[in-house]
């Protein structure tokens, strides 16, 4: 039986982005210069530059899947709230905001988190199914190369290499360290996202290519894919490999790690 789609009509406002999304991004800005400036204490000033930067990323991957999905004939996300960039329209918040910004905090990794749903019945493509899965990975490439984007073209601080570490020799050494941490997270989350694990972005750009039977046994460990992520990354060789690639990735984009690693430092201005 085929499913015949009942198209609604998209709010006046669908694409209006949200006061909180507003609010993080207001926070985000505020959070910079105050780091630029070393107001106050400037370890709580990275923190809020940090997280703040990273939930605008989580905002913006889950806006691409949505407006790829709108495009691709899902119309319902706009009943729901995704187009207008507000994390608490997300259908878990705890799995999608909460999770990943502790995992920032304490490891130092962009977590991809599940957000937004899709109604797949309205998607009459395979290649449109796999780019509303892929919209959002590819986001966080963008905003990589967007954040690395003053050191890539020499716009960025002087910095002197003694042995394995990076010195800053210019003025405002802390927000250079705090914007190389926003574009870690960014490699992070891009090459965590594209891992081919069922539940996960990755694993979602090839599912509409399975057959039937492959596609119910990926489904079936789908609701696992955190676990299988986390098992992955921390009992098993994978995560060497992982970290051994988004370290190149960081160097490619002209990113220290030494000024990575002290920039995570800061940001834990409890410790």
């Amino acid at each position: 039986m085929t499913y015949e789609p009942v198209y609604t009509r998209t709010p006046r406002n669908a694409f209006v982005p949200s006061p909180v999304f507003v609010g993080i991004v207001a926070i985000f800005a505020v959070s910079g210069v105050l780091l630029w400036t070393r107001y106050g204490n400037v370890g709580f000033d990275a923190f809020l530059f940090v997280v703040s930067g990273w939930l605008v990323s989580l905002c913006l991957h889950e806006y691409a899947h949505a407006v790829a999905a709108y495009f691709s004939g899902d119309l319902t996300v706009a009943d729901r709230g995704y187009l207008r960039l507000n994390p608490l329209k997300y259908t878990s918040p705890l799995l999608s905001i909460v999770l990943p910004v502790v995992v920032v905090i304490l490891g130092g990794i962009g977590l991809p988190g599940g957000a937004v749903w899709i109604d797949h019945r309205y998607i009459n493509s395979k290649l449109k199914d796999s780019l509303i899965s892929a919209s959002g990975p590819l986001t966080n490439v963008i905003l990589a190369v967007v954040a690395a984007l003053p050191f890539i073209v020499g716009l960025g601080p002087d910095i002197v290499e003694v042995g394995s570490r990076a010195f800053i020799t210019t003025d405002h050494p802390e927000f250079w360290q705090g914007l190389s941490v926003v574009a870690f997270l960014q490699i992070t989350a891009s090459v965590l996202n594209l891992l081919p694990i069922p539940g996960l972005d990755g694993g979602s750009i090839l599912r509409p290519w399975l057959s039937p039977a492959y596609r119910r046994a990926w489904d079936t460990f789908a609701p696992f894919g955190f676990l299988l992520l986390f098992v992955a990354l921390w009992q098993t060789s994978l995560g060497d490999y992982f970290s051994r690639l988004v370290t190149w990735i960081a160097e490619g984009l002209q990113l220290y790690p030494d000024l990575i690693a002290r920039g995570l430092d800061l940001m834990r201005f409890w410790s």
